[in-house]
């Protein structure tokens, strides 16, 4: 803990990122600020002000801030220590057990969203199969309330985190389910608009190099198999059962995955199979109609 001539936020902000950076963290400048943040209860921009005024920490405040440095140079996850991750218009709970949503995958959601507002529908159906922390699919019942959403988790770890934000978030056009990816929700064959999902497309001998990701993140929800694809297959099979002609498929992958994807989705019946780049223009998700 530092002594008390060196708790001031400004102090603090400067040698916590400097730490941080140290232990080869991203971005440690962000993270101490939001670290601090988590301590004293204010977002990134009240951290900088509270800086400038000559914000002082007490020794409690000094104490929890210490702990949380240390395990984030540890390489923890900061949305662990946190308890909390953004995604679009959403903050959820999250934790271990769970997949940690990525910044990527706030442009996927917008691909199915799109889909959702263009179809003639007054109840469009969308089925989010893997959800986590669900993320996604309560991106979409949020920002399509007309829509009617299932979100269908089968990790026995992941799915208390799926079940406590759908309670948090309570959108009322959610439908939570735990099942098995390739037989839930039998009952809407043939009546889904939208499938989506950020299925586990890591191959098993590409051990992803961040810490915080092939330490922390769940192995159910990074490997797929030998080529990373193994739950794709599933996913291009299910989804053709539950969209009705029209129905869109949104799946999420590594960039170098595009053509094998489009491959899987060709022999199984697939029309219309495009490509979508991220902001950094990598191939980030691939989108097919039924």
């Amino acid at each position: 803990m530092p002594p008390k001539g060196e708790r001031d936020v400004r102090t603090l902000r400067g040698q916590t990122a400097a730490r941080l950076g140290a232990a080869g963290v991203p971005d440690p400048e962000v993270d101490a600020d939001l670290l601090i943040g988590h301590v004293l209860g204010l977002s990134r921009g009240g951290v900088q002000a509270r800086a400038v005024m000559g914000g002082v920490l007490d020794d409690e405040e000094a104490a929890a801030l210490e702990a949380l440095v240390v395990r984030r140079a540890a390489r923890e996850p900061l949305q662990h220590l946190t308890g909390r991750a953004a995604f679009r218009s959403l903050e959820l709970a999250v934790g271990p057990g769970v997949f940690v949503p990525r910044p990527e995958t706030e442009q996927v959601v917008q691909l199915a969203i799109d889909a959702l507002r263009a179809t003639a529908e007054p109840e469009p159906i969308a089925v989010d199969l893997g959800s986590g922390s669900g993320a996604i699919a309560l991106s979409m019942a949020t920002e399509v309330p007309h829509a009617r959403v299932w979100a269908v988790e089968n990790s026995p770890e992941a799915f208390p985190w799926t079940r406590r934000n759908v309670e948090e978030v309570g959108a009322a056009n959610l439908e939570l389910v735990f099942g098995d990816l390739a037989t839930a929700l039998a009952e809407l064959d043939g009546r889904v608009a939208v499938v989506i999902s950020n299925p586990p497309y890591v191959p098993a001998a590409e051990i992803p190099v961040d810490p915080e990701v092939h330490l922390h993140d769940p192995v159910a929800a990074l490997y797929g198999g030998e080529d990373g694809l193994d739950v794709v297959r599933v996913l291009s099979r299910r989804a053709a059962e539950l969209l009705h002609p029209g129905g869109v498929l949104v799946i999420e992958h590594a960039e170098h995955q595009s053509a094998a994807i489009a491959g899987i989705l060709a022999g199984d019946g697939w029309r219309a199979v495009a490509h979508h780049r991220d902001l950094t223009l990598r191939d980030r998700a691939t989108t097919a109609i039924r």
